[in-house]
């Protein structure tokens, strides 16, 4: 696409917009939870997992900003494939990292042995997973039965986490059951995307709630502090 005669549309201007404040939420977080830390382990944990959100995210993100401000080429179709990759691999670690968060917020809580496993084992075999050459990540097409079965995966480490807080419920009065509503959402928002979204574009809205419930997880880490 020739930029000189490209015409961002408002939709995708908004969208810019959006995902530009997202990022930058999730750098400013990452650098409050560090520098406020005074070396609690648990906002050390919450810095590094709000950085690993931004950074993961930052691959994919900011060549969907770039497209709608300039309008699509192959290197942005390539870039946006590589950066989807990687924040799928950022996005697994996101959940292990998160299940280290719950246990330095409830240390007088053990965590079923049961359910880490759970949580190791399936982060371990999406990453693999997203890693195959075969997941055609820069193509159109992609590659539907590795994308239902690295999300099928994706949900079991989701769902691990889930029981987690579950568990813990309000203990502490720290309130940390809405953590399961945040997952929740985040997972009943992406998963038609990653299923439906090349079929049906508008089911890509739901990008829109699913980021706001990783905003929603970084903010109660927030008032933690």
């Amino acid at each position: 696409m020739n930029h000189k005669t490209y015409q961002p549309k408002m939709p995708d201007l908004m969208e810019a917009v959006f995902d530009a404040a997202y990022l930058i939420f999730d750098l400013i977080a990452g650098i409050l939870f560090f520098t406020m830390a005074q070396g609690r382990s648990l906002f050390i944990l919450y810095g590094i997992l709000t950085l690993t959100l931004c950074g993961g995210d930052a691959f994919h993100l900011v060549p969907r900003i770039i497209r709608a401000v300039r309008g699509s080429s192959d290197r942005i179709k390539k870039q946006l494939g590589i950066g989807l990759q990687v924040s799928s691999i950022t996005m697994t670690v996101f959940y292990i990292i998160l299940l280290y968060v719950w246990k330095a917020t409830f240390p007088q809580l053990q965590a079923p042995v049961a359910v880490e496993v759970l949580i190791w084992l399936s982060a371990i075999l999406r990453i693999l997973i997203c890693l195959l050459p075969q997941n055609n990540w820069c193509t159109d097409e992609g590659n539907p039965t590795l994308s239902i079965l690295r999300n099928a995966v994706f949900a079991l480490t989701g769902l691990g986490v889930i029981i987690l807080y579950a568990i813990s419920g309000n203990t502490g009065d720290y309130h940390m059951t809405r953590m399961v509503a945040a997952i929740l959402i985040s997972f009943g928002c992406y998963l038609p995307v990653t299923l439906f979204s090349k079929t049906k574009p508008k089911v890509g809205l739901l990008m829109i709630p699913k980021t706001c419930s990783y905003m929603w997880i970084i903010a109660m880490g927030l008032q933690l502090l």
